[in-house]
């Protein structure tokens, strides 16, 4: 297992969890170092394809039973989830999604603009066309997500190797054989890679090409509202902008932010440029925003793919795809889809297929030779590069 990040720890959790005897997770910094524990932590169903939607359905009945099944529990709030629209254009995208939705088993339903304004929601009234909205949806703290895996690790005895880097595959005859490790070889004939913004460089490392890459993503916490209690507001998602928000620490909105027009690539550093330019954007929707202090603000690099689906198949080289290998990567939905995808990556490393979620489009053939994918991308994301 190589990754140490949600993605990665909980792919080790289920795999030992289901018997696939000694479970070894490399990870080069420290469990949770990357994205994982930086993360707005939102756990949303209402995707616009049928595959985001299964993955954010599974994530969450996940995420609610883990109380039962680890030592400590994800810390799940079903906060419920608004996506308010703003044009024609979009009323007609959601009717369209919200059948989709329904089809597949969600709850969600169409709120007017009326409805709307006539809720608790926080946002200016009149300012929406109406939007959708998802009761069961909801976030987590990414930190308690950190501990909840790590404990779990624990439990079921995966042997965890921090500050261990990953530097290559053995491969014989078209299938893995070893994986070799800053600290010395291991022989394995099955491998799962994940790696978040760095998968791109695991999978150099690992001899194939991997089109994910990273990109910034900032997320602020505000004083306290006034006059106001967040916790009694649903979560909101302009898409339109790839703004959000949800409640924070101390009575703070938890808010987040991409940049569509960025470049890839790591990055850390706080912008405050396009922060002034997505406040203005919050404040016209919720105005309770308006005049507060910041309590904490953070950028952190998340990966993507540029269809903003995952990736979930075996490894390909110039050589072919490598058997006993599964490249498992949540395309920048770690918090939302992550525990979902571990367990099809776990599906795949022990019966070679996953009997709830369609695989066919989802592993490294679907992209050509400049890393464009052939699908038409998940429509319900964050604005991320075109190009990994």
């Amino acid at each position: 297992m190589v990754g140490g990040g949600t993605v990665g720890a909980w792919t080790a959790v289920q795999l030992a969890e289901r018997g696939a005897g000694r479970v070894v997770l490399l990870e080069a910094q420290t469990l949770g170092d990357g994205a994982s524990s930086r993360a707005a932590g939102m756990v949303r169903a209402q995707g616009g394809t049928e595959t985001a939607i299964r993955l954010g359905l599974r994530s969450q009945e996940f995420y609610i039973a883990s109380g039962e099944r680890y030592p400590l529990d994800c810390g799940f709030v079903a906060q419920g989830y608004l996506m308010p629209c703003f044009s024609d254009v979009e009323v007609r995208q959601a009717h369209d999604r919200i059948a989709l939705q329904h089809s597949l088993g969600l709850t969600v339903e169409w709120l007017s603009s009326t409805d709307i304004d006539g809720r608790n929601t926080g946002l200016a009234p009149g300012i929406t066309a109406g939007g959708s909205y998802a009761p069961g949806d909801g976030y987590i703290n990414a930190p308690r997500n950190v501990l909840a895996y790590t404990a779990a690790l624990t439990a079921h005895e995966v042997d965890v190797r921090e500050r261990c880097a990953f530097t290559g595959l053995r491969v014989a005859k078209g299938r893995v054989v070893g994986v070799d490790t800053a600290a010395g070889p291991i022989d394995t004939n099955r491998v799962v890679l994940t790696g978040g913004p760095l998968l791109g460089e695991v999978g150099v490392t690992a001899g194939g090409r991997i089109p994910a890459g990273g990109t910034r993503h900032q997320v602020v916490v505000t004083e306290p509202l006034r006059g106001a209690n967040i916790d009694e507001l649903p979560m909101v998602f302009d898409v339109s902008e790839g703004i959000y928000w949800r409640p924070g620490e101390y009575g703070g909105v938890l808010w987040g932010m991409s940049n569509p027009d960025e470049q890839p690539g790591e990055a850390t550093e706080f912008d405050w440029s396009y922060y002034q330019k997505a406040l203005a954007r919050i404040e016209s929707l919720l105005p309770a925003v308006r005049g507060l202090g910041l309590r904490r603000t953070w950028a952190a690099t998340i990966d993507y793919t540029n269809d903003h689906l995952p990736i979930l198949g075996r490894l390909l080289t110039e050589d072919g795809a490598i058997d006993g290998t599964v490249v498992a990567c949540a395309a920048g939905h770690g918090m939302m889809w992550g525990p979902a995808v571990a367990e099809a990556a776990a599906d795949i490393t022990l019966t070679g297929g996953c009997d709830w979620l369609d695989l066919t489009d989802l592993g490294l053939d679907r992209f050509d030779a400049d890393g464009n994918s052939r699908l038409e991308p998940e429509p319900i994301s964050l604005p991320f590069p075109e190009h990994a």
